[in-house]
Formats: structure tokens, sequence, C-alpha cells
């Protein structure tokens, strides 16, 4: 198990012992909270009836749900009844407000669960049915499956075996509904390790499986008794093996091991299933506050025990505290001002009512795409034919040990491309150039290690989609260009530059080796054109990874230094588009990481700074790209309700979900293990607003309004070195300005403020 999973596993074990750890806080929350009928006038008989035994109880509730059952201490104990106004009915056992026990949960669409529950979840055992005809029956944890469990799937196939958080993982045999099946290891819902597939006509595959098809060693099987033995791969290059035939068998048997790929699997793929729309632990009570306990705000609880503190923005809130006539029903929150319903402190210099976050307007994709007539259309060609030329290039498997000649300044190549073609190159219809490849071993090896496929990657830059330039160069004048998936982005760099790069080359590769999380930019791939001509201009580029491909959106975007002098976007918010880049002054957030990520963070960003501070960098940024998960349909932004006041939450040492992290984990398992540190991160934005007595404070007052977030961050513009020119810069700007807030300072100083700067705007979700 990979650290980000086990980081994933450890949260969801800890959410577990959070839920039980509900109950303790059910006594406390529903000590004054009642679920009745909207005109019940019995109230205060029933709450002066014998608490010491459970009775039944009818309720209509306010928002439509109905309950019918045991009733016992202002909640549903015993046996009971739960509709929700949506069509969701659960039937069965409740424990002090929770579903506990045996029960049966239905859904609209016709699905059902019956079992076991715990805390709200389906766990136990149980049998669930699907509105499509699947069916489950064995062992649930948290409303996933886990442990060992029997699935028919609609199609016909069916599934006997372990189950590890809603996949098929462990030992478990697998059969079609055409008569083939497989006994054997899986992993993540696919056929994965030792295992033997059996054909209805008699063959059998015997071997090592990954991701679903066979691969490595194995013995292909017929019932004629022949045999094939060898390496297994469906890269035909890597296919190796030697043919045993029978006494019986067809004498000159020419057969293709691939064909066991290409026909024999192709129509044994492993169903998905039917996902879940809504879970149990998901639907809310409609619970409030009772007359005795002095306030009448409705509240909605899940039936976990946690009570849901709301996604409803301000106006929301205010009509929920109003009677059907729009007065109030309490004159003390009839005086609530504008900023006690956003939860401001109201204190000079702060704004007291805040507008509602918008999403900034869409724009169309980022760049021009590069055709035939563009200025720089010659130049992308020499670029494609180069890359093609140095990947494709065969080469012995690389260690990643690499000698020291490896990073020599001088292991470079210089090839030439003449249009009619070459013996090492093609033909082409570009003028004539030079390709130059700097330390092509060291490069190709860095490849590997980011786990860059050679074909994918020469395909997202050469492919026969162009490339896109960006709009506008750099700050240093360079010029970036993207390739059409957005996998990988393209600067054209200065000399000094590729100069610090190739310098700080052994150190960068130590230092990514090392740290598998590390934030700093991924290279690639050094290069250098030389244009034929007088000039003989020198274009050099470095390929780095595109840090915003990403399935999600991203809504906004900043690049923050930590220093002040310069550093804000001079565009009204009407204008800001998602792709714009926002800077330290126009940062309105601080950031909370779960426990474990949090720390994660911590030790790698201190790594990261006294790598580039030994390597003398400075002038480095954070950039950082959020997604916002809840948005209405008219754009705006939906909380994810208001930060918790210090002194009420339950301590636990161990890592943490977001309840939007966990119904994202029980709904799509899968995600966790796309989540790296900095790459599709969950985690919770807390809007912040400076004073405006202090308008160039970096990091503004936290207002406690929360927002569900998948982030992006890296550190980047890390070829930058404290020269000449930067002590220039530094000596002339600190005559003008506070040398504390200019970007131009020592690589030591520059390291200390961004690590506090950081740690500033990131911090520990509590």
């Amino acid at each position: 198990m990979s650290k980000e999973q086990s980081t994933v596993f450890r949260a969801w074990e800890a959410t577990i012992r959070k839920t039980q750890a509900a109950k303790k806080r059910a006594n406390s929350i529903f000590g004054t909270i009642s679920i009745a009928h909207a005109e019940d006038d019995n109230d205060d008989d029933n709450d002066n009836r014998n608490l010491a035994e459970p009775y039944h109880a009818e309720k209509i509730l306010p928002n439509g749900d109905y309950y019918t059952g045991q009733w016992y201490d202002n909640f549903p104990h015993g046996q009971g009844k739960y509709l929700w106004t949506d069509g969701c009915m659960y039937v069965g056992e409740w424990y002090k407000g929770k579903t506990m026990g045996r029960g049966r949960f239905s859904w609209p669409s016709g699905a059902t669960y019956e079992g076991e529950f715990k805390s709200g979840y389906m766990d136990g055992i149980g049998t669930y049915t699907g509105s499509n005809g699947d069916t489950y029956r064995g062992q649930w944890v948290m409303n996933m499956k886990h442990g060992h469990g029997l699935k028919h799937f609609s199609n016909g196939d069916w599934y006997d075996g372990e189950w590890r958080r809603g996949f098929q993982e462990g030992n478990g045999k697998y059969e079609w509904k055409n008569g083939n099946h497989y006994v054997g290891e899986w992993k993540n819902g696919l056929m994965c390790g030792k295992g033997g597939f059996v054909w209805t006509n008699g063959n059998k595959f015997d071997g090592n499986w990954e991701d679903g098809l066979p691969k490595g060693n194995g013995t292909f099987k017929w019932i004629d008794g022949s045999f094939y033995v060898g390496n297994w791969s469906k890269d035909p290059s890597e296919q190796n093996g030697t043919y045993y035939p029978s006494e019986s068998s067809v004498e000159g048997l020419e057969w293709d091991p691939q064909e066991v790929y290409k026909v024999h699997l192709s129509d044994s793929q492993v169903c998905p299933g039917e996902r879940v729309s809504v879970l149990p632990s998901q639907k809310k009570l409609a619970v409030w506050n009772s007359s005795k306990g002095g306030g009448d705000k409705p509240r909605r609880m899940s039936v976990d025990g946690r009570v849901s503190v709301g996604i409803e923005r301000a106006f929301d809130r205010m009509n929920m505290w109003e009677g059907e006539d729009n007065t109030s029903t309490s004159g003390d929150r009839g005086r609530f001002s504008d900023a006690d319903l956003l939860g401001l402190n109201v204190e000079e210099g702060i704004p007291k009512m805040m507008p509602i976050m918008r999403l900034p307007k869409t724009c169309k994709r980022q760049g021009e795409t590069i055709s035939k007539g563009h200025k720089n259309y010659e130049l992308m060609l020499n670029l494609q034919l180069g890359i093609r030329h140095s990947v494709g290039r065969p080469a012995p498997s690389a260690s990643l040990d690499l000698k020291a000649s490896a990073f020599d300044p001088k292991e470079k190549v210089w090839t030439r491309f003449p249009p009619e073609g070459s013996k090492y190159t093609p033909p082409h219809q570009s003028t004539e150039f030079k390709w130059k490849d700097y330390c092509p071993l060291v490069f190709r090896t860095l490849r590997k290690l980011f786990k860059v496929d050679p074909a994918d990657y020469m395909l997202s830059i050469c492919g026969n989609d162009a490339l896109r330039e960006l709009s506008s160069p750099g700050k240093s004048g360079s010029f970036f260009y993207l390739t059409n998936d957005d996998r990988y982005m393209i600067k054209t760099m200065k000399k000094s530059e590729a100069k610090v790069l190739i310098r700080m080359l052994p150190a960068y590769y130590n230092h990514v080796r090392s740290y598998e999380n590390t934030l700093v930019t991924k290279f690639y791939g050094l290069h250098c054109v030389k244009l034929n001509g007088t000039a003989q201009k020198k274009v050099r580029f470095i390929i780095m990874g595109n840090l915003f491909c990403s399935e999600y959106t991203i809504h906004r975007r900043f690049d923050l230094k930590g220093s002040s002098l310069g550093r804000t976007t001079d565009k009204p918010e009407s204008e800001i588009e998602a792709t714009t880049i926002l800077k330290d002054l126009d940062l309105n957030f601080i950031f909370r990481l779960q426990k474990a990520w949090f720390q994660e963070f911590c030790r790698q960003v201190d790594r990261d700074c006294e790598f580039l501070e030994q390597e003398r960098i400075m002038d480095y940024s954070l950039l950082v790209g959020l997604h916002f998960r809840e948005v209405s349909p008219n754009g705006d932004l939906i909380t994810s309700g208001m930060r918790t006041p210090p002194g009420e939450t339950e301590s636990d040492d161990g890592p943490r979900l977001s309840r939007a992290d966990m119904d994202q984990l029980l709904l799509d398992p899968d995600m966790w293990s796309r989540i790296k540190l900095g790459i599709n991160m969950p985690a919770r934005a807390e809007r912040t607003v400076r004073r405006s007595d202090c308008e160039y404070l970096l990091v503004g007052e936290p207002t406690g309004e929360l927002y569900e977030v998948v982030m992006f961050f890296g550190i980047i513009d890390i070829l930058q070195d404290y020269d000449i020119s930067k002590k220039l810069e530094h000596a002339y700007k600190s005559i003008q300005y506070d040398p504390t807030s200019i970007s131009a300072v020592d690589p030591k100083q520059y390291s200390r403020r961004f690590r506090d700067f950081l740690l500033k705007i990131f911090e520990e979700e509590i």
C-alpha cells in the first residue's frame, strides 16, 4: 500500500472511531432537541413522561419527513420507521437517534439494503439489491463492501471472494456469463497477482496478472496438452517465450501470444456494477431545539449522529429564524446584524458585510494554437522533430544510480536535421536546424523516476495536435507553450537559467529521488534548437509538468512569494477570469489541511526550501490552484458552514476526513489513489478579509466562512540564483522601499520568509 493510500486508510479508520464517539456527543446534542409535529400541542406532556422506558410516537416533521415508532428522550430509540420527502425510507432498529442494529433502507429507485447498521452506516452482514438487478450479500464496513462477499451482477457475471474498501481485493473467483472464470488474487477491483483463467473451450492461463491482464511469468495451455511458457506483456516488444507442442498438436503451428489480449480476453471485462446515488449515512433527520432549550432554530442531523451546520447562505438562515408572517420568533434574534449572520467579527476597519463569492467568469481555452503561418510554426516543428529523435532513440534500460559523468555539463549531443533527412534523422518540411540534448541520460532517468511513459510523452508533445502558445510572454521574457492534452508545459529559457539548471542538476536529481512528495517543479528535458542562417540563433527549451492538468476545473490561481511590493493584480473583480494569476495581496483565503497532510506539507516545505537555499536559489513561488466543490446554479460559491469555535471540537490523535471527503470516499473510493501532496488534495478554504487600515497585510483576518475545495500547489520558478543583477536590484529597491517587502533578497532570508508565510496561510484542520 502506498504512503498516500496508507494515510487515507488511517483517516478512514479514524472516522470509524469518531462515529462511535458520536454516541457520547449525541447526549449533549439531543438533550435539548426533539422531533415532533410542527403543531403538536402535547410536547409538554411528552416531555413529562417517564423517560425510563420508550413509548410509541408518530411525528410529521416541519420539512415533511415522517417518523413512526418507539421514542425515548427526544429521539428515535428502538423499532421505528423514518420516511424522507425524497422517497428514501428506513425501517428497523434505532439507538438514540441513529440507525443501529438490523434494518432495511430503501431508495426511490427501488434499490434496497437489508442487514446490519452501525451509527448510521451499512456495517456488518447485509444484502444490497440494486435498481439494475445487482445483488451483494456479505460483509460491510462504513457503507463499503469490506470482507467476504458474493456479488451477482445484472449482466449474469458473479464474484465470490474478498473485498476491500468497495473493491475486489484479496483472493476470489469471478465467473462471466459465458462460462469463462478466473480464480486468484485481486487488487482495486482488477485481477492482479497470481491467478488462473479458464476458458469454456478448456484452454487455460496460469501466471502473474497486473491491472486485469497477464503480466510477467505465465503459461498458456491448450486442451490438447501443448503450452507456451514465457514473459507476458501487452507490449509486443516485451513479450518473449517458448512454445511446446503436444504429440497431437498440428505441426508448424504459428501462434501469436498477443491473441490472448486481443481475442481471448476481449470479452472478459470485470463488470463495474452500480453506484449508490445517496448513502444511508448521508440522510439527515429534521431536528430542532425544543422550547425548553430556549431556541427554536431548525437544525438537521445526519443519521450517524453528526449535526449539519449547513450550506445555507445568510439569507437562508435568516428565513429559518422567522415565523410564517416574516416576523422574528425571538426578540434577540431580531437584532442579528448581517455580520452576525455571516459569522464575522465586527471590529473597526473590517467590513461588516461581505458580498457572496462567485466563480470568476469562464474564458476560452488558454493559448493560441500554433498552425501554419504562425511566426513560431517552424520552431514548433523543429522542437517536435528533436523530441521524437531524443525520446525514440533506442537506449539501454537506465539504472536510477547514475554516474557522475552523466551530469557533466559537456554531456550534450548535437544532431543535424537537414530537410532531406540523414542516416539518423527523417526528412522534414522545415528549414535545416541543429538539435542539442543536454544530459540526455539524466533526463531520461528523471522521466522514468516520475513514471512518464515514453510513448505517451512523445505523443503528447509530438502528436498530430499542435502546441498552444500562451497569449503573452512571462515577466522574464520567456514564452510558454502547452501540449494539447495540457500535461506538459514548454518554456523558452535564457542561457543563464540553463546554466543554473545544469549546475544544480545532481542535487536536484538526488532531491526528487529522495522525496517522492517534493513540491518543486518536475523537469523532463532540456534542449536547444540552433536555427540556420547568419544569426545562428539558439532557442533553449525546458519541458516541465503542468501542475493544473486535471479533470477538475481550476477556478482560482495564485502565485505566492511571501512579499508585498508589486504583489497584486491590477484588475477589477469583474475582469478576473479563471485563468488570471492572482498574487499575494489578492489572496483572500487560508487553507486548512487534514492533520496528516498538514504535517507532511510542513516537512516537505522545509526540505524543499533547504534544498533551494543550498543551491542559492531565490525568487521562487508557490503556485496554487483551487477548485470549488459546491457551486449554485447561478455561480455563487456555497459554503460548507462556519468554523467551529475553539474548545468545541473533539480531540483525536489520528488523521480525519471532512464530511465531504468521507462522502466522496464512500461514493468513489478509487479517487484516493490519485491524491498526492499538492495534487487533487481535498481541503477547506477559509475566507479572509483585510482590515482597511492594513492594506498591505499579507494575511487577512479569518471570517469563519469555509469552502470545500480541491487544491493543487507546487513550487515554481526555481532557476533564479542570487546573481549580481539580483543583488543590484535588492540594493536599489531597498533605498526606496521597505527591504523586507521586496522579492530580491538573499536566498537564506528568502527561504525563511517564504516558509513563514506558507505556515500562516496553511493551517491544520481542527
